[in-house]
């Protein structure tokens, strides 16, 4: 599933980019520092910085950490901003595939900007029909 945006004031699913009040720059979610929150809302943006995501990747303290982010905010859609990111761990793929199947509400899943080789991935493991990919316009 693939979708393009560049119309600001959306993101790929059409919904409105959250308020100022809802925008959050780039607070870490964990003690590691590493994934970090761009905005919460129903649409909840979380990224790497342009990091890749390193192989001891602790997928089920991400997991948590993403849940309670979830709860907390109402989210029904998680993106991850993937720009500049070119690896990404088997351990982030299974965390991004049970994010769609967590029992108390199941939530979308879009990948904003992800590198050629991450789709390939993604392809190949069919995952790309679980997770909606986005080219989005990032400003700055």
């Amino acid at each position: 599933m693939t979708s393009d945006s560049s119309v600001p004031g959306t993101n790929p699913s059409g919904a409105e980019t959250p308020a100022a009040e809802d925008q959050v720059t780039q607070l870490a979610i964990t003690e590691d520092g590493l994934l970090k929150i761009y905005s919460v809302g129903p649409v909840t943006v979380l990224g790497f910085a342009g990091q890749d995501v390193p192989s001891e990747f602790n997928a089920a303290h991400y997991r948590a950490a993403i849940s309670d982010l979830v709860r907390m905010h109402d989210a029904h859609t998680v993106a991850f901003d993937l720009t500049g990111v070119q690896l990404v761990p088997s351990g982030m793929l299974g965390l991004l595939v049970s994010l769609t199947r967590m029992k108390e509400a199941p939530i979308k899943v879009q990948l904003f900007n992800p590198s050629s080789d991450i789709r390939e991935v993604l392809s190949i493991t069919k995952l790309d029909r679980m997770l909606e990919l986005c080219e989005v316009r990032v400003d700055g």
